[in-house]
């Protein structure tokens, strides 16, 4: 009783601020942090923030499940000093109590911990967790977390720098699963080469001592991270029973507690001797997957157009040489013709606030997706990453930001069978003369729509591989799993264009076997097969 009064007192300013889940040992409570959203993401403030003081910055990923809530909790109870004989402990954030197929919560969460600096650290901390990761919310939802993050780290009210990316994993983990493998390559993806020694291992679940089997999965996939000097990856250990009923085992839980402070210990110590990382790399390697996601699209809806053009020019093509008589009357004679139309096609969205976080950016122009999904941010194609010098870097004719909208509707190439005359077909030929003062006959002028439409091709083709060049200069993981899935594609049309240089140059970057980029390609392969 004496000891509860203790630390009544201690935290009597915190406990007047929060509320009690549970009365015992320890007695459980709630902190009540000031909520509000910096854009499209959560913030959850606890504390008055000194400018004075310095700030550390740390990024958490995993799967649900892993225990990643309460390593924020310990976190934050650490940073307040609060002691085994303090028989309470403070949570932030609720416990994972849901299936690991489930997620607490679909949204990055960023925790801003100040004015407990005097305690046990001389830094306040910015905590970012990406709860949900890899589960059941499917690729489209882990679109929307990088994304999320990507505000974040260009927001002017949010992060521009990280001390610390904490890949959280259990410590009986003996390889990574394909999910867990395809997780931790896609949050590195997102870095420049500078943040290498920034990433480290936070291992869960650890009854102590080296965590053999979860480094030798982290090995195996060749997860990029800090190396100490015995080249293993960087790493902490926790355990999670700190909030665990102290009514049996008494000296069991005490000593895991304190194992689990010393891993506190520890990893502060590696955030106070580490530089941090400033994101203006990570943000340029942001876009340029953007970018290369855009062209890949446009470069895919060029292929499949041209296509069905060549398809309909060949038809025609065919009736004319075949009716070169009839040619002379124009009269009385159809052929039928695949002609293509667009048609708007209907997709998921949702909103943040007035904010679209997924839907399309179009031209009404072109009749052209230019960028799907749209950025989150974006309130309108004018705040959209593709949009530069006020006009669209991705639709064929680089239209104005003005002949752009952003709604929750695409457009997709479809085709019919018509049937046209060769009147039309003068028609169609002597209105292309007068646009052109080309003097060409109706063949000369299918071909020559034969060449502008790979022309077209041509320039997204050329355009994806400058963004996969460039990624390979700045990028962590050029070889992401973002980028892998694009890059037999980009070969395939590039063998077309008999440009051996860069058709070397790209399958060396295929050829890379990076086994948690495969594990990461067969994951996501096998999610877009179940979510048909």
């Amino acid at each position: 009783m004496a000891m509860m009064t203790n630390a009544a007192l201690k935290y009597k300013d915190i406990i007047s601020k929060s509320y009690e889940i549970h009365k015992g040992s320890p007695t459980l409570y709630q902190l009540r942090p000031k909520k509000e959203n910096i854009g499209t993401l959560k913030r959850m403030s606890l504390g008055v923030k000194n400018p004075k003081r310095e700030n550390k910055t740390i990024l958490l990923v995993g799967e649900t499940g892993t225990g990643k809530s309460t390593m924020i909790n310990t976190l934050v109870n650490f940073a307040m000093g609060v002691k085994w004989e303090d028989d309470v402990w403070f949570q932030i954030v609720e416990d994972e109590k849901k299936e690991q197929s489930q997620s607490q919560t679909s949204d990055v969460i960023v925790y801003k911990i100040f004015g407990l600096e005097e305690k046990t650290l001389p830094y306040s901390l910015t905590i970012i967790d990406t709860p949900g990761y890899g589960d059941t919310g499917g690729i489209e939802h882990d679109e929307i977390v990088r994304q999320r993050l990507f505000d974040l780290f260009r927001s002017e009210d949010g992060v521009h720098e990280i001390d610390a990316v904490g890949l959280v994993l259990k410590a009986g983990e003996n390889r990574l699963s394909d999910r867990l493998s395809y997780i931790f390559n896609s949050v590195v993806s997102l870095f420049g080469k500078d943040l290498e020694h920034n990433i480290v291992a936070l291992i869960t679940h650890s009854p102590g001592g080296t965590p053999k089997n979860a480094l030798e999965a982290l090995n195996a996939a060749n997860i990029k991270c800090a190396r100490n000097n015995k080249n293993q990856p960087v790493h902490f250990l926790f355990n999670n029973c700190q909030n665990k009923a102290r009514t049996e085992d008494v000296d069991d839980l005490q000593q895991a507690y304190n194992k689990a402070m010393k891993g506190m210990e520890q990893f502060a110590d590696f955030l106070q001797k580490t530089a941090p990382q400033k994101l203006e790399t990570t943000v340029h390697v942001l876009n340029e997957r953007i970018g290369l996601t855009a062209c890949v699209q446009n470069l895919q809806e060029r292929v499949q157009s041209l296509k069905i053009k060549q398809n309909e020019i060949q038809q025609t093509q065919l009736g004319l040489n075949k009716y070169q008589e009839a040619m002379k009357s124009f009269e009385g004679f159809t052929m039928e013709v695949d002609q293509p139309y667009k048609v708007k096609e209907k997709v998921k969205s949702g909103k943040w606030g007035m904010i679209f976080f997924e839907g399309a950016v179009t031209c009404k122009v072109c009749e052209e997706n230019c960028h799907f999904p749209g950025c989150t941010m974006a309130r309108s194609p004018s705040g959209c990453e593709i949009m530069k010098g006020g006009r669209c870097t991705s639709c064929t004719n680089r239209c104005p930001v003005a002949d752009h909208v952003k709604e929750n509707w695409r457009y997709v190439t479809k085709t019919r069978s018509v049937k046209i005359t060769l009147q039309d077909v003068k028609y169609n030929y002597e209105k292309n003369k007068a646009q052109t003062k080309m003097k060409m006959n109706i063949l000369e002028s299918l071909e020559k729509e034969m060449e502008n439409l790979e022309l077209r091709k041509t320039q997204f083709l050329y355009e994806s591989y400058e963004h996969v060049i460039k990624l390979e200069k700045i990028a962590l993981n050029v070889a992401s799993v973002s980028t892998y899935v694009h890059l037999d594609f980009l070969i395939e049309e590039m063998e077309k264009k008999s440009d051996p240089g860069k058709v070397q140059k790209l399958q060396e970057m295929s050829s890379i076997k990076d086994k948690g980029v495969l594990a990461g390609v067969q994951y996501l392969y096998r999610a877009f097969l179940e979510s048909k």
